[in-house]
């Protein structure tokens, strides 16, 4: 784990050194051991495997939409930092990462915030269509697809061309949220939902380049009246450009 003691810029790392980081970190170990744990409990109790397929099948499907309006309608919700209770939270699992995109330890999930989530849209799902083995299915997938997800996002903000059309796409417009206009393009490896409800755009051209793409609506006149965020940041990325600005200190 001494590989996680120190900063890790995705702007400078190679591939080879992200895979390393990658698969040392401590929540990518928790998602592939719980998954692993899940797939030894079906092993064990199950009696139709044909059974499970559906519930798989739907996890996947569904997992995109769960994003998405996690993404647009919580992370970038303006509601969390308006509370001192929900505040530190809202800055850990978003804020942070467009503060810093580049930054690995902030671009993952916080498990206290992933492993119920995949969990309460997983389990009843998987157990509606196949009992208790339908529900460690959907579980498991839901983790599954969270590792892949987790990777493709540290792909996107790599400082490596991708081969791949498909990476090079998503990293595309992935990296158009973060620097050029953070209200579209939320999925992360999956746009459709972008397109159904009006929230993607192809290229620069097609939305104006947005004051709050670093800060999230969290401006200098935010921080001054909600200050927990900024209290706990010193000070934070200003409005629609890298200089920071400061605050009143809490005691104001």
């Amino acid at each position: 784990m001494s590989l996680w003691n120190r900063t890790h810029n995705l702007d400078r790392m190679t591939l080879p050194e992200l895979v390393r980081a990658f698969f040392t970190y401590p929540a990518i170990w928790t998602y592939l051991g719980l998954s692993a744990v899940s797939v030894a409990l079906i092993l064990r109790w199950m009696e139709q495997p044909w059974r499970l397929l559906p519930a798989v099948v739907v996890t996947v499907l569904v997992y995109p939409l769960v994003w998405y309006l996690l993404h647009r309608y919580v992370l970038h919700g303006r509601y969390l930092y308006k509370s001192r209770f929900t505040a530190s939270s809202w800055k850990r699992i978003h804020f942070d990462h467009h503060q810093d995109p580049h930054n690995l330890r902030v671009l993952f999930g916080a498990l206290y915030t992933t492993l119920p989530t995949i969990a309460i849209v997983t389990l009843p799902v998987g157990y509606a269509i196949a009992g208790p083995t339908g529900a460690l299915a959907a579980f498991a997938t839901g983790l599954l697809t969270t590792v892949f997800y987790e990777f493709c996002h540290c792909v996107q903000h790599l400082n490596f061309a991708p081969k791949s059309a498909f990476l090079q796409r998503i990293k595309k417009l992935h990296l158009q949220h973060h620097f050029h206009n953070e209200q579209g393009n939320y999925g992360i490896t999956n746009y459709a939902w972008d397109r159904l409800l009006g929230t993607y755009y192809a290229t620069v051209r097609d939305l104006p380049k947005s004051a709050t793409v670093f800060n999230l609506g969290y401006t200098e006149d935010e921080a001054l009246r909600y200050p927990w965020v900024a209290a706990q940041s010193q000070g934070t990325r200003g409005d629609g450009n890298p200089r920071r600005f400061r605050v009143a200190s809490s005691e104001n």
